[in-house]
């Protein structure tokens, strides 16, 4: 039985609780429309402003929070927020409801808020008192009891605790009696400097936006404060608490009580003892807080919405697949801006991360656009960041380092090999993944198949997947106009097989053929010569658009990781939660196994077998159910 007052009244609303905000819009419309005076329609408003700054303050802190490349060396917990907390933490706003409606109830009960003056120097100092001799010794009490009292802390308390990484989401995510309990925290100086006649709109902004800064802050998870701040203006550390002295009451509830101020507990004799020499040591930077990743996944953006997919845009927009929503379309001017400026200013970003088997596996991102890798001009600059990428993880000791898509482009840089050659000293192995990628795609063809229409059929993939499957006396027709590319791969199989491979230069050859394996991109038109219930098999980047519906279409080449994988709260791109693309994957497999040579230039196909059996050895599962065989 759920305890009285632990589940939100608007709980199982999901995300239509956001109408409860519609009345309090629906006065300032009515007011606006009317053209009336009316000064309970502006604290509506006023309320409905403060309610989005003050979710600004968590969404911008939790962007802060997730730029590991800002954050990396000043992390506290090193491990992931994964997907299980963000979805335990999705509805960390229901705080910011609860607290406009008791405002606004409050506003229709008090009629002398309606005539606050916009500025009053004295309501700040006002409000500094009050919080010091009321909100902080009543939250430190208040939060001793949530501990102390056992029914307090298993019906209540435990909630905000069951998140295991601090993140500023986590500061809002608490049952509704505590966040009634922090109503009045909040709200008594705001109403005691009103009572007092020295309150303003200003001063109440001013506070509440702090109130929600400090309680971000100190759920953020990477240190802001420097300790040399501390040790130039030692009482400065009573004064104001830290994000390592907040982590440390995660780790030991017994200690570190207080609201923003340690002062009270040291006081209360509740103040832990490392607060001072821990916050100094993850102050201080990569000398003394530092991990080495084991594998780095160099990644790139496909285009301008899909950048916004980024954990350290939107956290919950992160760890869904991606697919385009109307609430980015407002931000697309914005993102664009940012891509040239990511575009003038280049540098490669760490992104996100997870841990599998105490490995460290990172993915960074090239600031390169899709479009930009089909700009001749840009092929230079492109290498040369891959290569800065490379060499990065190189000099930091990274085990291995795996390409995605376009940054192994053959054009580009013929899949890696350009900077294995020019840098034969390398200690980081660098790999495309392709052989794990054509793995699988070659286990989604059914063991039946007689035939199959192979586009994208001279490049390193579908080189790969012709000449293994001809070995299977499967009939290839492979797509190019090129006889003489041709015909190098058809003199790589066995002389018995050869006559397996078959060029054809024009679509209509396959209008007999079901099975379609996709390695150059189509159009619709192109589409229109597969027979009806044709299957797209696919490895072209971006995929083509699934314009036949009496035909069926496969994602990309994608496995999902094992199950024991930690700290995981991106989806990669449009794949599921705790998928990743083939080639990812790939560079995991080749880390895990400990493999020294490079998987650049050409697959060996005599390699896939062995690659596909040691992912599944090693718990990766396939999307498919059909055996490779």
């Amino acid at each position: 039985m759920v305890a009285a007052l632990s589940a939100w009244p608007w709980g199982n609303l999901g995300n239509l609780k956001y109408l409860l905000y519609v009345p309090l819009a629906a006065q300032v419309l009515y007011s606006r429309v009317n053209e009336e005076e009316n000064p309970r329609a502006t604290l509506c408003l006023h309320i409905l402003v403060i309610s989005a700054l003050r979710g600004l303050v968590h969404v911008l802190f939790s962007s802060f929070s997730n730029m590991l490349f800002l954050t990396r060396t000043r992390r506290i917990d090193q491990q992931g927020v994964d997907f299980n907390q963000i979805d335990h933490e999705w509805h960390w706003d229901n705080f910011i409801l609860l607290q406009a409606i008791i405002a606004s109830v409050a506003c229709y009960m008090t009629p002398f808020l309606n005539s606050l003056p916009l500025w009053n120097p004295r309501g700040f100092i006002a409000l500094i008192v009050l919080h010091v001799t009321i909100s902080e010794p009543l939250y430190y009490i208040v939060h001793r009891c949530f501990h102390g009292y056992s029914p307090l802390f298993t019906h209540y308390h435990s909630f905000h605790h069951s998140s295991p990484v601090p993140h500023p989401m986590t500061a809002g995510n608490a049952t509704f009696l505590e966040h009634i309990v922090l109503c009045i925290i909040i709200g008594a100086p705001l109403l005691g400097s009103c009572l007092l006649g020295v309150g303003s709109t200003s001063s109440i902004y001013g506070y509440v936006v702090m109130f929600d800064f400090l309680r971000c802050m100190g759920h953020c998870n990477a240190e802001i404060i420097s300790h040399n701040v501390f040790k130039t203006f030692p009482f400065l550390r009573y004064l104001l608490y830290t994000p390592t002295y907040h982590n440390l009451h995660r780790r030991d509830m017994g200690t570190n009580f207080c609201l923003f101020m340690p002062l009270f507990d040291a006081l209360g004799n509740t103040l832990n003892p490392d607060s001072w020499e821990l916050h100094r040591k993850l102050s201080s930077g990569p000398a003394e807080n530092g991990r080495v990743a084991d594998f780095v996944f160099l990644a790139h953006v496909v285009d301008v919405s899909s950048a916004m997919h980024s954990p350290f845009v939107f956290r919950s927009f992160g760890s869904m697949p991606y697919a385009f929503r109307i609430f980015l379309l407002p931000m697309w001017p914005v993102t664009f801006l940012v891509m040239l400026a990511m575009w003038a200013w280049s540098k490669v970003f760490l992104v996100s991360f997870y841990n599998l088997r105490d490995k460290l596996c990172q993915t960074w991102i090239v600031p390169r656009f899709g479009f930009q890798y089909f700009l001749p001009f840009a092929t230079q600059g492109i290498n040369n960041k891959i290569e800065e990428a490379i060499l990065r993880a190189d000099r930091i000791g990274v085990k291995v380092i795996s390409l995605a898509a376009l940054n192994k482009n053959e054009a580009l840089n013929g899949g890696g090999t350009l900077f294995v050659n020019k840098h034969p000293n390398l200690r980081v192995r660098v790999v495309h993944g392709n052989t794990l990628t054509a793995a699988v795609i070659l286990n989604e063809i059914p063991k039946d198949v007689k035939e199959v229409f192979l586009t994208g059929a001279t490049s390193k993939l579908g080189r790969a997947i012709a000449l293994y499957l001809c070995r299977r006396r499967v009939r290839v027709l492979m797509l190019t106009l090129s006889t003489e590319r041709f015909q190098k791969i058809q003199k790589e199989a066995a002389v018995e097989d050869q006559n397996y491979l078959v060029q054809v230069t024009k679509y209509q050859a396959a209008q007999h053929c079901k099975t379609w394996i996709v390695g150059k991109w189509m159009t619709p038109r192109e589409q229109r010569w597969a027979p009806p219930g044709a299957h797209f098999h696919q490895f072209v980047v971006p995929p083509v658009i699934r314009f036949r519906k009496n035909c069926s279409y496969g994602d990309l080449a994608a496995m999902r990781l094992p199950v024991d994988v930690q700290g995981l709260g991106t989806c990669e791109y449009t794949m599921e939660r705790g998928v990743v693309h083939a080639c990812h994957a790939g560079g995991v497999v080749h880390m895990l196994e400990g493999w020294d040579h490079h998987e650049v230039g050409a697959i060996d196909v005599d390699r896939i077998d062995l690659v596909w059996e040691s992912a599944l050895r090693l718990g990766f599962t396939s999307l498919s159910s059909s055996p490779l065989s």
